[in-house]
């Protein structure tokens, strides 16, 4: 069974339209500067562990009202037993949202065939020419291209979402996005929070206005079936 790291026991914005809890799975295999779960990227071993028996006994005393559970981290994908938590979950009658950074296609893939995810929502960083750069770290653009394509080809519900960071990613690196990862079913655009960062550095930053976040939220309406804002 995964480590899990963290628990909501009830996450009401997380799987949109269900009655869920959130479960945080560690480690990460990016490290954005605007992260808000820098301890579960960077130092998962100091965290404590959720026992796979409380855990289990949490899902079954809530089983007449809970819907659905959403895995986030973290980076999902990157835990070996992740499939067979999810069939976990699945056999209790659970719908399942999986947040994934898309680097993975292949356990993506895997993950989506076999049923295990009704909802999966997938962070964009930047442009492809941008990515080593957001998430300081080496990343091959063609992977996260190809689960954005999984994700289309899916038939699921799913989602494709960008922070936007003064500074970082910003209006052309939004349309940049648009015009190399359109055709998903929605994309979301989220307003940075300048707290609890990995990198403390941009906590001096003041996040776009709300008025720039609806504009580069105009600019890529042509690309996606629907586009969100979050945080605005």
């Amino acid at each position: 069974m995964v480590e899990i790291k963290g628990l909501e026991k009830f996450a009401p914005k997380d799987f949109p339209g269900l009655i869920s809890s959130t479960v945080f799975l560690p480690g990460c295999n990016f490290r954005c500067p605007f992260c808000h779960n820098a301890e579960l990227v960077l130092a998962p071993e100091g965290l404590a562990t959720i026992p796979t028996d409380f855990f289990l006994a949490f899902l079954d005393s809530r089983r007449d009202w809970l819907e659905g559970i959403c895995v986030s981290g973290g980076e999902p994908l990157l835990a070996p037993d992740l499939e067979d938590f999810l069939s976990v979950l699945k056999e209790r009658g659970l719908r399942v949202k999986l947040d994934t950074n898309g680097s993975l296609p292949d356990r993506l893939e895997s993950v989506v065939r076999a049923g295990l995810a009704d909802f999966v929502a997938m962070d964009v960083k930047s442009p492809a020419a941008l990515y080593a750069e957001v998430t300081r770290t080496k990343v091959d653009p063609a992977a996260i291209e190809r689960s954005a394509r999984v994700l289309r080809d899916s038939g699921i519900r799913h989602m494709l979402r960008t922070t936007v960071v003064p500074g970082l990613v910003g209006p052309g690196e939004v349309a940049g996005i648009g015009e190399w990862l359109g055709g998903a079913s929605v994309y979301q655009i989220q307003q940075f929070s300048p707290v609890g960062l990995m990198d403390p550095s941009l906590a001096a930053r003041a996040p776009f206005p709300p008025d720039d976040i609806r504009a580069m939220a105009d600019s890529v309406r042509p690309f996606f079936d629907k586009v969100l804002i979050e945080g605005v």
